[in-house]
């Protein structure tokens, strides 16, 4: 006697039911994991593309937006420490094949900042809209050698016009300008207070990309650096004014090796 097929047997070239449930069931999670991905997702990954020395420490949201305490460290072995006042927030937004990045921190941006992310097969393009942000150069003393020894106090005026940096074939290449203007800075090395105001400026289409030079003050800096074997070369050098000599004397002792009444820096 022959046996009925049973109801439950899908039909030849078709797929059963329950199959397209668990298939609409897996899509639904992966796009709710991509939607709603927890901001510590995003901080694990800052923390390991910078070594360690970038976190973001009480992420809350999620890696689209949300917000996290900002610090800098000193590397591995290191209990160097420093946290960014109040806390940075992000969003993060999809723009036709690419990403618009938007960083705010409490203390330091007063437009915020925004970032247009190119993302390609070969590396990434990413676009700094021009903007200004106020940051205190005591954050950097979270770092490690050598601003644990400075102790570097002041205010650092970043500035970008045209920046646009790009990763492409294992290599970096950038255009436009990105300006850094150290203002009445101090040490702990010095009992000159303020020592000087001094501006860092990268800009392309130099054979010395990096430039360092003295806006004013009694500590008197210059030097230049370029891009070599996958890091920067910098060389410069620092002196004292006239009357400032021995205000000056242990800080150019310090950063630098002394060659008369200039200290010799090179880093890289």
């Amino acid at each position: 006697m022959a046996h009925t097929p049973s109801a439950f047997v899908a039909a030849p070239g078709h797929q059963a039911p329950w199959t397209w449930t668990v298939a609409g069931c897996l899509a639904g999670l992966c796009l709710a994991l991509l939607l709603f991905a927890p901001a510590r997702w995003l901080a694990v990954q800052v923390e390991h593309a910078s070594e360690g020395r970038v976190r973001l420490s009480d992420a809350q949201g999620t890696v689209w937006a949300g917000s996290g305490q900002l610090s800098l460290h000193g590397g591995q072995g290191s209990k160097d420490v420093s946290v960014l006042p109040g806390r940075l927030h992000w969003r993060l937004l999809p723009a036709l094949g690419a990403l618009d990045l938007e960083l705010h921190a409490d203390c330091c941006t007063p437009e915020g900042l925004q970032v247009h992310i190119l993302p390609s097969w070969s590396g990434a393009r990413l676009q700094l809209a021009d903007r200004q942000s106020h940051w205190s150069a005591q954050w950097l003393a979270g770092l490690g050698t050598p601003w644990n020894t400075i102790r570097p106090e002041g205010q650092l005026l970043l500035q970008s016009t045209a920046f646009v940096v790009q990763w492409a074939a294992g290599r970096w290449t950038w255009q436009g300008a990105l300006q850094i203007d150290a203002l009445d800075m101090a040490s702990r090395l010095s009992t000159l207070r303020p020592m000087g105001s001094y501006r860092l400026r990268l800009q392309d289409g130099s054979s010395s990309p990096l430039e360092l030079s003295t806006l004013r003050g009694g500590l008197q800096l210059q030097g230049s650096g370029q891009w070599s074997g996958g890091r920067w070369r910098f060389e410069g050098e620092a002196s004292a004014a006239p009357d400032r000599e021995e205000a000056l004397a242990n800080l150019l002792n310090i950063i630098g090796q002394r060659k008369g009444a200039r200290s010799i820096i090179k880093l890289g």
